[in-house]
């Protein structure tokens, strides 16, 4: 975590590099919203979301179309062709991404279950990487997709040790992205939640019908895990105790991958 910084505010911080800075922020909060919707938005949608006016929702969009972040269909606007580039370098050259693949291909081989990996991005999960099993699952789940830290063994692992600030945010977030109802508690959340002592969370039938899922957070110097490995399956090939066998498999993965990247940024 970034340590608070001692400068001193002069005229120059309230000038046009404070102002670029804001308009950034802007801007990536409409891209992020665009990331999570499920379907083309429109404007005043995406204005009203993010809390933006139509003026300045409409000019943040034009020069994310200038760039090809975004793409526009008669009056609805969706995430543009220039991310797939970007997606691209990262699945090739991230160290997660690079170190994790081989050991995903191992524990999928092992337990003939499918292995994913999550990383953590704000209040929400994203799926980066993952290794199919013997049993194809129900549903596709395609990587980048932004998930919840409400629901799912992989995501419930990452705020298993969270703070009751932290899971009072992750609340609220919620709530807000509409992954969870107006009237979700954090003693909600907590009930969900492995209890203290247990290094796995369990799941079953939370993010998608007739799937169970077991997790482990992978382990980092900052003891506040980021990066979480599940082991999935559909109901017809597992059961509770037998996914839960395989956390064993997963502790070694996760640990395995903690120390692949050792040294680097993660």
């Amino acid at each position: 975590m970034t340590a608070p910084s001692t400068h001193s505010a002069s005229p120059a911080d309230d000038g046009p590099k404070a102002s670029n800075m804001r308009s950034l922020s802007r801007a990536m909060e409409v891209f992020a919203e665009l990331q999570r919707a499920e379907r083309p938005q429109r404007l005043s949608d995406l204005a009203r979301t993010c809390g933006m006016s139509l003026p300045t929702t409409l000019r943040i969009l034009r020069v994310l179309q200038d760039f090809g972040m975004v793409s526009q269909t008669d009056k609805s606007y969706r995430i543009g062709p220039a991310v797939l580039p970007a997606a691209r370098s990262y699945l090739e050259n991230d160290p997660l991404v690079v170190a994790a693949r081989p050991v995903l291909q191992q524990v999928a081989s092992q337990t003939g279950q499918t292995a994913s990996l999550y990383t953590r991005l704000g209040f929400e999960r994203i799926l980066v990487a993952r290794v199919d099993g013997e049993s194809p699952l129900r549903y596709d789940l395609p990587l980048g997709k932004r998930l919840p830290l409400t629901v799912g063994a992989a995501g419930k692992i990452l705020v298993a040790s969270a703070s009751e600030e932290e899971l009072q945010q992750v609340v609220a977030a919620a709530i807000a992205a509409g992954h969870e109802s107006s009237a979700f508690t954090v003693k909600e959340l907590r009930s969900r939640l492995p209890e203290a002592g247990v290094d796995y969370a369990y799941s079953a039938d939370e993010r998608a019908t007739g799937v169970l899922s077991v997790a482990v957070a992978v382990p980092n110097r900052s003891g506040q895990p980021s990066e979480s490995i599940a082991l999935t399956s559909p109901v017809e090939t597992a059961t509770e105790p037998a996914l839960k066998a395989a956390v064993p498999e997963l502790r070694r993965a996760a640990n395995r991958l903690s120390e692949l990247l050792e040294g680097s940024v993660y």
